[in-house]
C-alpha cells in the first residue's frame, strides 16, 4: 500500500475527529472550520484507495481499515454541512414582503483596506435599514462618512485593534448601548427600534476567533455567544443578531448559541453563503451571520461582491410577519 496515501489518510482521519476533544486551544477547534474541505479532499483519498484495488488488485487489511476510517470520517463531516446545503429542510420560509421589512447589510472591511468606495456603492445599491461594519476604524469612520446624512441614527465604536465597530441606522433608536461583554476591546452593540408599534430587538456582534494572532483558546468567544444567547431566551418579541462570529455556522458552539436562544438561520436549506475568505478560492467558509425569531420570514439573503476586504458582505431582508410575542 502507497505510504504517502496512508499517512496523508490517517492525518485526514484525525484532524476530522480532533475538534471533539476536551481543549478549546485553537489548534483543536480550527478543525471546525473546514470541514466542507476536509470532506472534499477525504472523498479524494477514498477515491486513491479504491484505484489501488482496482489497479493492484489487491487492498491489505491496513488499508480497508483506513478505508472504513475514512468513510466514516466523511459520513461525519457531511452530517455537520449538510444543513446548508439544498438538500435539506429550509428553517426559515420565504416570503415576498410583509410590508413591514428590516434589511441588515453587514460588512466586515478589513481595517488595512482603504477601498471605501464599494462598500459606498453597496449601501447605495441596497439601501440597507442597518449597516454595521466590523474592524472599521477612525480612517473608515472618514472613508464612508457621506452616507451619515442618509443614517441619522448612528453608534461609533473606532478601534485601532481589528476590533471597532460602526453602526448606521436609517430607523431612531429607542435604546442603544455599546458593550464589552467578555473582553475589553471587544465591543458589541444592542439597540431596540420600534417598528410599526412593535418593539425589536437587534445584536451586532464580533468576538475573537481562536487562532494563533488572536486569542490561543476559543473559550473568550465561546462564552460571549452563550452569555448573549441566554439573554436572548429570556426576551419576548422580535430579535436579530448579525455580525462576524469568527465562528462557522455548522460548529458546536454556533449550534449552542441557537438553542439557547431558540433562534432561526434563514441559511439552512438554502447555501453556505461562504463570506471568508474573499480572495483564496479554496479557503472559504461562512464567518458572517444572521440569526432572527419568529417572527420573521425571509425576503433576500446575499452574499455582495467583494469591497477589497478579507471578508464580502452579507445582505439580509427580513419580513416582519408574526408581530404578536
Amino acid at each position: 500500500m502507497d505510504t504517502a496515501l496512508t499517512a496523508v489518510s490517517v492525518l485526514f482521519i484525525a484532524i476530522s475527529w480532533a475538534p471533539l476533544l476536551p481543549s478549546s486551544h485553537w489548534l483543536v477547534r480550527v478543525w471546525e472550520f473546514p470541514r466542507l474541505q476536509i470532506a472534499a479532499i477525504i472523498s479524494l483519498l477514498i477515491a486513491g484507495h479504491i484505484f489501488n484495488l482496482t489497479y493492484y488488485a489487491q487492498m491489505d487489511s491496513l488499508a480497508l481499515v483506513i478505508v472504513a476510517g475514512l468513510s466514516i470520517s466523511l459520513i461525519y463531516q457531511v452530517i455537520w454541512i449538510i444543513p446548508y446545503t439544498p438538500f435539506y429542510k429550509r428553517e426559515v420560509k420565504r416570503v415576498e414582503s410583509s410590508g413591514h421589512n428590516l434589511s441588515v447589510l453587514s460588512s466586515n472591511v478589513y481595517m488595512p483596506n482603504n477601498d471605501f468606495r464599494k462598500l459606498i456603492e453597496h449601501v447605495r445599491n441596497k439601501q440597507p435599514d442597518f449597516l454595521v461594519t466590523l474592524e472599521s476604524n477612525e480612517k473608515w469612520q472618514e472613508g464612508i462618512s457621506e452616507i451619515e446624512s442618509e443614517y441619522p441614527h448612528r453608534k461609533f465604536c473606532p478601534l485601532e485593534n481589528l476590533y471597532g465597530m460602526h453602526l448606521y441606522s436609517k430607523i431612531p433608536f429607542e435604546e442603544v448601548s455599546l458593550r464589552f461583554l467578555i473582553e475589553d476591546d471587544v465591543p458589541s452593540i444592542k439597540l431596540k427600534i420600534n417598528l410599526h408599534g412593535q418593539d425589536v430587538t437587534l445584536y451586532f456582534l464580533h468576538p475573537k476567533p481562536p487562532s494563533p494572532t488572536e486569542n490561543t483558546y476559543a473559550k473568550p468567544r465561546d462564552i460571549e455567544l452563550t452569555v448573549v444567547g441566554k439573554e436572548i431566551s429570556k426576551i419576548e418579541g422580535p430579535i436579530i443578531v448579525a455580525g462576524d462570529l469568527n465562528d462557522v455556522a455548522w460548529s458546536p458552539t454556533t449550534r449552542k448559541f441557537k438553542k439557547l436562544s431558540g433562534l432561526l438561520d434563514p441559511r439552512e436549506g438554502r447555501g453556505f453563503f461562504n463570506t471568508f475568505h474573499a480572495k483564496y478560492p479554496l479557503v472559504k467558509w461562512p464567518l458572517d451571520h444572521v440569526f432572527h425569531s419568529e417572527h420573521f420570514a425571509l425576503v433576500n439573503i446575499e452574499k455582495l461582491e467583494g469591497i477589497g476586504s478579507d471578508h464580502y458582505p452579507l445582505y439580509t431582508e427580513l419580513a416582519l410577519i408574526n408581530e404578536k410575542d
